[in-house]
C-alpha cells in the first residue's frame, strides 16, 4: 500500500506521496519558509499563503506533491 500523508492549512490539504518524490528540491527552494527537511513536520503550511502553497505544488516535478481544496 502506498504511503501517503496529509497537511493541512485549514484551506487547502497538502497530500505527499514519499515513494514518488525525486527530491529534486523545488518545494524547498519555492517556499524554504514552509518545507523545512531537517525540521518535524517537515510541511509547515501555515507560513505560507494557500495560493502560494498551490502554486508551488504545481510545480512539483514528481508529482509527489499535490492538494486538495478543503471544503467549508
Amino acid at each position: 500500500m502506498e504511503k501517503v500523508i496529509e497537511y493541512t492549512n485549514g484551506e487547502v490539504t497538502v497530500i505527499w506521496k514519499p515513494e514518488m518524490c525525486q527530491h529534486a528540491g523545488v518545494c524547498v527552494k519555492m517556499l524554504p519558509n514552509v518545507y523545512r527537511p531537517k525540521e518535524r513536520p517537515w510541511v509547515r503550511l501555515e507560513l505560507a499563503t494557500t495560493k502560494e502553497i498551490i502554486d508551488q505544488v504545481a510545480k512539483c516535478p514528481s508529482g509527489a506533491l499535490t492538494y486538495k481544496m478543503n471544503k467549508k
